[in-house]
């Protein structure tokens, strides 16, 4: 009887460490669960834009109505007053993840994807996961807002103001608005799912949060796998506008282009005072243009955008180099040069 008790207890024991054994290799980072978190976990340094919910008025719904609406209810009744009378946040930004993967910059990558998922082709980089970066207005943005862009290269708070005072072309946020903003954005903050991690790289950061592997170089790869910033590089219109970057151009991204971008602003004078549909009238007039070396060519306002003048503030943002190829301009080209010759 006392040999099998032992022997009954040795299996039970044997049972019991496969099972911890088993329990040891299972996944613990979750696909739902945020970057921040995961690195907060591990060690690192806490991002310093959390928001300051001590502020009166302050909430993440409160911050999504600013960005998507401008303005906000308040609480004995009536609107906020507009934050720009010209724009909202989503006229430029997209807040959901708006690139097939947030660890590279391919602006065809992304045109892909956006109209995959049905959103804009925009100028400016999503909200969505901005919180998880430490740099803003990078590159040749010093060149368009000069000195102003210094105190926003690492400070989101100060990049928020500079996007309402200048980009928008609005007033400063209150605090609770700026404060309400940032809720809002953490709640928009990237997933683990967002990640193009492989099965051996969640094996290693799950190994780091059980204390097994190097927690240091776990956060550096965690890092590693989306951008701490957005590259802007300024480019030049061709020198020949008539024969342009390129003789050929590929219709189909030409039109990806042209529903996604000139229409999210132009349609209906939605953030523009240029009214464009898919008329022949509109073609006509964009084709006539493109070669010429006038502000309604649209190889001039996509490389040197538009400037905000005292009567009519509203003003088109330029794409970037990282935001829309050489190749791409003469795909839009194409495109409209087929629907011109329909």
């Amino acid at each position: 009887m006392k040999k099998i008790v032992l022997l009954f207890a040795a299996f039970a024991i044997i049972v019991l460490l496969a099972s911890l054994s088993k329990n040891a290799n299972h996944p613990i980072v979750a696909e739902e669960m945020t970057v921040a978190g995961v690195l907060a976990e591990l060690g690192d340094e806490p991002l310093p834009h959390l928001p300051d919910m001590n502020v009166p008025g302050v909430s993440a719904v409160v911050g999504k109505d600013l960005v998507l609406e401008g303005r906000t209810s308040l609480p004995g009744g009536g609107k906020s007053t507009r934050i720009s009378q010209h724009f909202v946040c989503t006229a430029c930004h997209n807040v959901e993840r708006d690139e097939p993967d947030p660890g590279v910059v391919d602006p065809m990558a992304r045109l892909k994807y956006d109209s995959e998922m049905g959103l804009p082709f925009v100028q400016g980089s999503a909200l969505y996961g901005i919180v998880n970066r430490t740099n803003f207005y990078n590159g040749d943005y010093y060149k368009k807002y000069g000195t102003l862009v210094e105190p926003t290269r690492h400070n989101l708070r100060e990049a928020i103001q500079l996007c309402a005072t200048q980009c928008s072309q609005g007033r400063l946020l209150e605090a609770w608005e700026l404060e309400s903003i940032l809720a809002y954005l953490w709640t928009i903050d990237l997933k683990i799912y967002d990640l193009n991690l492989s099965p051996e790289e969640r094996l290693s950061i799950n190994r780091a949060l059980q204390g097994k592997e190097n927690a240091a170089q776990t956060i550096a790869l965690v890092k590693s796998k989306y951008l701490p910033g957005m590259p802007a590089t300024f480019v030049d219109p061709p020198q020949d506008r008539q024969t342009g970057f390129s003789s050929t151009g590929n219709v189909e991204t030409g039109k990806m282009i042209y529903e996604l971008s000139c229409l999210h602003c132009h349609e209906n004078k939605r953030f523009s005072f240029l009214d464009l549909d898919n008329s022949k009238l509109s073609f006509e007039f964009l084709g006539r243009h493109f070669p010429t070396y006038s502000r309604y060519s649209a190889y001039q306002v996509a490389r040197y955008g538009t400037q905000p003048i005292p009567w009519k503030r509203a003003y088109m943002p330029q794409y970037t180099k990282e935001k829309m190829t050489e190749q791409m301009l003469e795909d839009l080209r194409a495109y409209i040069e087929s629907r011109v010759n329909s």
